[in-house]
């Protein structure tokens, strides 16, 4: 056997996770975007060929931000090579305290209480923030979970922890399950999404809407980010999975 089939045999003994959902008309989506719509070209019936035209966002379902998204002269998807996509991985478990307080931001002294249970985060790896809240996806109200103010209660990541990965840990990218990198009170106080601005400014890109992170150890993962390559595209649609150590 060639070693890189000996490779992708013994990668197949371990267990793989889909971190992606599944993208329908009905997901949530971020306000500015339409849902997702489709037009059908063909029919088998018709004219042997099942064909469908797809209207969709960058944004929709599990994706991909590029830097461009939202900084100026940063790398768009095509400027991320396949190398920088497949990563070690570490998750943040942080579901038991997003269950006390649906609108947590992940701080610095949450990275510093994960380094000391497991280690220093390495340079150019992929950190993801497990909140538990992608199983709220397939209901729009609870996943947007918005308060009497209409502001939502949501997860998501400040920016002085998003400053120690990238200026002290160096990692290539991140990850959550929200819409947003900010958490939702932190979005509505600035009126803007400054973390996610943070985030893409520093060149780095980052998966959203991902899921089964709770099924994902803290340590010891591999992620790999597979998405179409299209010209100065800010993000895409993205099929996301890691490959994970047997219990």
């Amino acid at each position: 056997m060639y070693e890189l089939h000996e490779l992708l045999a013994k990668l197949k003994d371990y267990e793989w996770i889909n971190l992606t959902h599944v993208v329908t008309k009905d997901i949530p989506v971020y306000h500015t975007f339409n849902p997702l719509s489709e037009t059908t070209i063909s029919t088998l019936k018709e004219t042997g060929s099942y064909s469908v035209e797809y209207s969709i966002g960058n944004s929709h379902g599990t994706h991909i931000d590029a830097p461009s998204h939202f900084a100026e002269g940063k790398r768009d998807i095509l400027d991320i090579p396949q190398k920088e996509r497949i990563l070690p991985l570490y998750v943040l478990h942080l579901e038991d305290k997003v269950k006390e307080n649906p609108g947590y931001a992940v701080t610095v002294d949450d990275l510093k209480d994960f380094e000391a249970s497991y280690g220093e985060i390495p340079e150019g790896s992929f950190v993801a923030f497990s909140s538990g809240w992608y199983k709220n996806f397939d209901n729009e109200e609870k996943f947007l979970n918005k308060d009497d103010d209409g502001v939502e209660q949501t997860p998501g990541w400040s920016i002085p922890a998003l400053e120690y990965l990238s200026r002290t840990r160096k990692v290539a990218a991140i990850g959550h399950e929200t819409l947003n990198t900010d958490s939702g009170p932190d979005a509505a106080e600035a009126n803007f999404l400054p973390a996610q601005q943070y985030w893409l400014k520093e060149d780095k890109y980052q998966n959203e809407l991902l899921a089964n992170l709770d099924k994902v150890p803290a340590v010891g993962s591999i992620i790999v980010t597979a998405m179409p390559r299209i010209l100065a595209a800010p993000g895409f649609p993205a099929e996301v999975f890691a490959i994970v150590p047997k219990n």
